[in-house]
């Protein structure tokens, strides 16, 4: 198993802390922003005699509340093709193991959300990657990129959308392209949309809108990133492959249920005003714009205006990421101050490829933001392995 990018180093900014230094947390998608009080309500007023295990799908209340909420979305649904899984981490793990033999392969445009690669090889799947890069924002590779890697084992292409870690939202045309070769190779799309809210300026284009391709799409989802509940630990496994829900119910039984507390947060949370998003994307478009506004400003680093979610890749002046994030914690501080960054070589599959490139999380406010930019302008003028 792969070591996540965005944890290994905890033990350095745990020693750092210990020494008295600020550590600025621009490493993991954690947000600053408040958990709705409603949805923090509904687990403390709960009153339980016995803590019973759910239905294996989940509670079928909360079930019928997801189907209120794709509805505002245009995505048409019943309670039975939504399972409720443990975090969007289960359904990706429950979709791996049930539409894949070992030796298959999976085509993921790189740099990738970590994890991907550490349920593949969990379950024995091969990562097939096709890169995207910096100079285009990150968009979707070439169709003939990704249909060049297609082969006898290839059983799904997997997105990310918005896009962790670039930002990158996905166009209804790029969608469009995808629906063609998943339907010309009979492949499954398991379309990651937990950060379907955080859009900035274009609209977002769910895989579920694709047409006649019902038994190939799979939506996974997850109520961490939207409602700022990440500990909650609930998601969804979606699709209306009849077959694909049985085999999926299969493992959901094994593992019995998902978290109580967890859907009763997420139930409530369906239910808060409609302006609670326009609230929270307002907020991460202000710190976005500031952090970009701030990486663009120091001298020889690159970065994409990201589109969506709430991340930035960013090219620095530096010989390896890996050694610059690490030094960072280890051997640095201004003003009694450091960050914590991702190094973007674990986002990548190939080889070589993002040995100069963090990933930031802009889930700071924006005090916390300027402060941590200024200890990153300052860390680059030091930095040993400055090129």
């Amino acid at each position: 198993m792969p070591q996540s990018p965005i944890r290994k180093l905890v033990p350095f900014a745990e020693a750092a802390k210990n020494k008295g230094i600020t550590v600025y947390h621009l490493n993991i998608g954690q947000p600053d922003i408040e958990t709705p009080k409603p949805v923090l309500d509904a687990v403390r007023n709960s009153h339980f005699k016995v803590l019973e295990y759910s239905h294996s799908a989940g509670n079928e209340s909360y079930r019928k509340k997801l189907v209120e909420y794709y509805a505002r979305v245009n995505i048409n649904l019943t309670t039975e093709q939504i399972i409720v899984t443990t975090g969007a981490s289960e359904a990706i793990l429950f979709g791996f193991l049930s539409c894949f033999d070992p030796g298959d392969e999976v085509i993921i445009p790189e740099p990738f959300y970590a994890n991907y690669h550490a349920f593949a090889v969990a379950t024995g799947i091969k990562v097939v990657p096709v890169t995207s890069g910096i100079e285009n924002g990150f968009a979707l590779p070439a169709i003939e990129e990704i249909e060049k890697k297609i082969t006898i084992r290839t059983k799904a292409i997997l997105i990310c959308n918005p896009n962790n870690p670039t930002g990158y939202v996905y166009t209804e045309k790029e969608m469009q392209q995808l629906r063609e070769v998943i339907l010309k190779h009979n492949l499954y799309l398991f379309s990651d949309e937990a950060y379907r809210e955080f859009c900035y300026e274009a609209k977002h284009s769910s895989a579920m809108y694709l047409k006649d391709v019902e038994n190939n799409v799979i939506l996974i989802d997850s109520i961490s990133k939207r409602y700022s509940a990440c500990g909650g630990r609930i998601g969804a496994f979606i699709t209306k492959n009849k077959t694909l829900l049985d085999t999926i119910m299969k493992f959901a039984q094994a593992r019995l249920s998902p978290p109580e507390f967890g859907q009763l947060a997420g139930e409530a949370a369906v239910d808060l005003p409609k302006d609670y998003f326009n609230i929270t994307k307002v907020e991460y478009k202000k710190r976005r714009d500031l952090i970009i506004k701030r990486l663009n400003a120091i001298p020889g680093v690159e970065c994409a205006n990201p589109g969506g979610a709430f991340y930035v890749m960013a090219k620095l002046p530096i010989d390896d990421c890996d050694n610059f994030c690490a030094w960072l914690l280890k051997d640095f501080s201004y003003k009694n101050q450091t960050i914590m960054l991702a190094p973007a070589t674990g986002f990548y599959e190939t080889k070589g490829l993002g040995k100069q490139e963090v990933r930031l999380a802009y889930v700071l406010n924006c005090d916390a933001i300027n402060a941590a930019m200024d200890c990153l302008e300052k860390a680059l003028k030091e930095y040993p392995g400055k090129i």
